[in-house]
């Protein structure tokens, strides 16, 4: 028992200094490791960065593959764009003038009317028990007339004899007059009875296309509805009204002038053009808080491809320009000094030409007072981004690039159908 005393205390030290050699082995052979890894990944970086200069010092001298479109000389048609709203010329509200019980209606929803068509019919027999009332007035009146003119003429036989007084003579005058005034009033009363008559029958008051229905038959219409039975609106022609910034002002008037001003009307998408027309008129005020002018233009929308309180996208063709150069519009690249293209020589050197675009059409854009650029000057249009003032470029054709897109808008700019670029 002595023995096992004395000896306890040394076990758990031994066991303790074990946990500590063992620690320390771990840690310094993470250390080791982790320097290893740190020198493996340092000549890693070193020889890849030589490799990137190195290539980077072969492709500086490569041409780099390009595509290119020349400048050119044409026609350059100058339009203002704007957002513009399709108006009817009139609009109607089909309203009865009469108070009745809707009995019919004689049209479809959508159809076109013109004007004097039947569209819908009232109750009549409220009306023509009034013009039977009227009429019969008007007889009672007449046969009463008919009576005092005979009398009338009797005591004038008797006045001539001497056999009656001169003022029974005047009272019969005045009563024969009373009846003609009766009368005349029984007539109005017949012709007011008529008109109201007619008025069960709703006609259409111009030519158009009517709307949806507002009321069913049965239900009772008085004249002072507010929605009506229906709407008319006149599709054809129409009117577009449109605003184009007050800047444009000046020259619009000057040219509007001298001839009328051509207007096309876009699609939203502006890739189909619904209707060709002409400008109207202009407002008679410039908008303070927009800056802008309102126009109207008219078309004569017979394939009714306008649509009332359609969104459309104008175009107003302001002037044409004849033979202005030009450049492709995707040849142009902006930089912290401006505008400028990419020309290539006929040795492959790509020079940077500072340019000033002005108004462009069907991908293709004027280039105001600069005599740097040529017609026939090679223009990069593509591949742009990896060019430099003085590298050099090898020019590539793809069967389908952008040079024939190019071509295409300006096949497109000669039927007039070419995108609108002046705001």
């Amino acid at each position: 028992m002595p023995n096992q005393s004395l000896k306890s205390p040394r076990k758990p030290r031994r066991r303790w200094l074990i946990a500590l050699v063992v620690i320390v082995l771990l840690a310094a052979a993470g250390g080791l490791s982790a320097w290893i890894d740190s020198k493996a990944t340092s000549a890693g970086d070193n020889a890849s960065h030589s490799a990137s200069r190195d290539s980077a010092g072969k492709s500086g001298n490569r041409p780099q593959p390009v595509q290119v479109l020349p400048a050119q000389q044409a026609d350059l048609s100058v339009w203002l764009e704007a957002i513009g709203t399709v108006i009817p010329d009139r609009v109607v509200t089909v309203r009865a003038r009469v108070d009745g019980v809707l009995q019919k209606v004689s049209f479809r929803e959508g159809q076109r009317v013109k004007k004097g068509d039947l569209l819908a019919e009232l109750d009549a027999q409220p009306f023509k028990i009034q013009l039977d009332q009227a009429q019969g007035q008007l007889a009672r009146d007449q046969a009463l007339l008919d009576n005092a003119q005979r009398d009338l003429a009797r005591y004038k036989e008797l006045w001539a004899k001497d056999a009656t007084s001169r003022q029974q003579l005047d009272t019969q005058e005045a009563l024969v007059r009373q009846y003609q005034g009766a009368l005349l009033s029984d007539r109005a009363q017949v012709e007011n009875a008529r008109l109201q008559l007619s008025y069960t029958h709703i006609l259409a008051p111009m030519d158009g296309q009517i709307g949806l229905r507002q009321m069913d038959v049965g239900n009772l219409v008085r004249a002072n509805d507010a929605l009506g039975l229906a709407v008319i609106t006149q599709t054809r022609p129409a009117n577009v009204l449109f605003a184009i910034p007050e800047r444009h002002l000046s020259a619009l008037r000057a040219r509007q002038a001298r001839q009328p001003l051509r207007v096309e009307a876009w699609d939203a998408g502006q890739r189909e053009r619904l209707a060709v027309g002409r400008l109207l008129s202009l407002d008679n005020q410039i908008d303070v808080a927009t800056g802008t002018i309102r126009l109207k233009a008219g078309f004569d929308n017979r394939d009714e491809r306008l649509y009332a309180n359609q969104f459309v996208n104008v175009r107003l063709l302001l002037e044409v320009r004849p033979q202005v150069l030009q450049v492709p519009a995707n040849a142009i690249q902006r930089g912290a000094r401006g505008a400028f293209v990419y020309r290539v020589a006929a040795d492959g050197r790509v020079a940077v030409v500072p340019v000033t675009p002005d108004a462009s059409e069907a991908g293709w854009t004027a280039i105001a007072g600069s005599d740097a650029i040529k017609v026939g000057d090679r223009l990069v249009i593509d591949g742009a981004d990896r060019l430099r003032d003085g590298a050099n470029a090898r020019i590539v054709t793809p069967a389908t690039g952008a040079e024939g897109k190019a071509h295409g808008n300006r096949g497109d700019k000669n039927k007039g159908e070419g995108k609108q670029a002046v705001k």
